[in-house]
């Protein structure tokens, strides 16, 4: 075991995680009202129309998708009756679309930064970076999915890199379990660790932000001169009303 190995699979991760977590703690105390994705839709739309809902729902469905890969012991699947043919066609198959919804999000997200003066011109160095780190992890992730499974041999990374995760959290990594895995997968998993140290300071805290205040709001009664304006329901936004 070299002493990189375990730098990589046993103590990067949690200098990782542990700036991920003090990061958000830090940002939210200083930076409250900066806290958000600063939407710059009024600055261009028809871009962003398509590549940020391929980018949320590729990326929300890469994420469902690591649950059972990662996160869940491929024993309990078997004993559900989901063998690893079945689990390799689900995750080449549905994996590989999601994931190349995200890429191709990221592509137009990052192009439209790059292209759209008025966009560019507001963005901030985390913007770009956040984009292009998240875009590597994701080519890489595609890379592992399809290249490495289709075109080199079949890998089951349920037996390596899920049980090496999921050491992490006992505070005993297994070193020797990720240090096996095929490069493609360790560059995968270490651009993700990557993420999670700049993210606290990037617009991807916005994913803890989500308004439920919004759910519970009364909604906008509009008033004409001559009485009430007729205003369809699914135009009228939520506001509080006001007291006294």
């Amino acid at each position: 075991m070299t002493g990189w190995a375990t730098f990589w699979w046993a103590i990067f991760p949690y200098i990782s995680l542990t700036i991920f977590v003090g990061g958000h703690i830090y940002r939210y105390a200083t930076d409250r009202y900066g806290w958000g994705s600063h939407s710059s839709q009024i600055l261009e739309q028809r871009i962003l129309g398509w590549a940020s809902p391929l980018f949320h729902y590729g990326i929300i469905l890469v994420l469902l998708g690591h649950v059972p890969g990662i996160l869940i012991p491929s024993s309990w699947l078997d004993a559900l009756g989901i063998s690893e043919s079945l689990y390799h066609l689900l995750a080449v198959g549905l994996g590989g679309i999601a994931g190349l919804m995200m890429v191709v999000g990221l592509v137009g997200l990052l192009w439209r930064r790059w292209t759209v003066e008025r966009v560019r011109r507001i963005s901030l160095f985390s913007d770009h970076l956040v984009l292009v780190v998240l875009l590597i992890v994701g080519l890489l992730g595609l890379g592992a999915t399809y290249g490495y499974q289709l075109f080199v041999e079949p890998y089951n990374y349920r037996l390596t890199v899920g049980p090496w995760f999921r050491s992490l959290f006992t505070f005993h990594p297994d070193v020797a379990l990720m240090a096996s895995a095929p490069l493609i997968y360790q560059l995968h998993v270490a651009s993700t660790f990557v993420l999670y140290i700049i993210w606290p300071f990037t617009r991807l805290v916005h994913v803890w932000s989500f308004p439920i205040a919004y759910l519970r709001r009364a909604a906008i009664l509009y008033r004409a001169r001559g009485g009430l304006a007729k205003v369809p329901a699914a135009a009228t936004l939520p506001v509080e009303r006001k007291r006294g």
